[in-house]
Parts: C-alpha cells; sequence; structure tokens
C-alpha cells in the first residue's frame, strides 16, 4: 500500500504577518455583520490613507 501524505497547511501563528493581520480584519468585520459593499467602501479609503502614508513615509526618509 502506498504511502498518502496529507497535504496540511501550517498554523496562522506561522503565516506571514498580513495574513495573519488580514484574518483578523476579515473576523472583526464579519462580527459585525456589515453589508460587502459598506466594507469595501470603507477599505478603499484605508488603501488610500496607507498608501499616502507610505508615500510621505519614503519622501522623509530619502
Amino acid at each position: 500500500m502506498a504511502n498518502v501524505t496529507k497535504n496540511s497547511t501550517p498554523p496562522l501563528s506561522e503565516a506571514a504577518p498580513e495574513v495573519q493581520l488580514a484574518v483578523d480584519l476579515i473576523q472583526l468585520l464579519e462580527q459585525h455583520q456589515l453589508p460587502a459593499e459598506l466594507v469595501l467602501g470603507a477599505l478603499k479609503i484605508v488603501q488610500r490613507d496607507y498608501q499616502h502614508k507610505l508615500q510621505l513615509a519614503v519622501s522623509t526618509s530619502t
């Protein structure tokens, strides 16, 4: 009989920090049972804000 190996997923604690944060954010948003359209609109605002912060950090470090 051939050996069958299971493809197991590493625990969340071993995942990349951005994956851990994404899971936390998803859980938080799901707990509040918000409409998908509202969440996506808010995430666009958050993304723009953090892109702006990143640009400022890059421009002040050069």
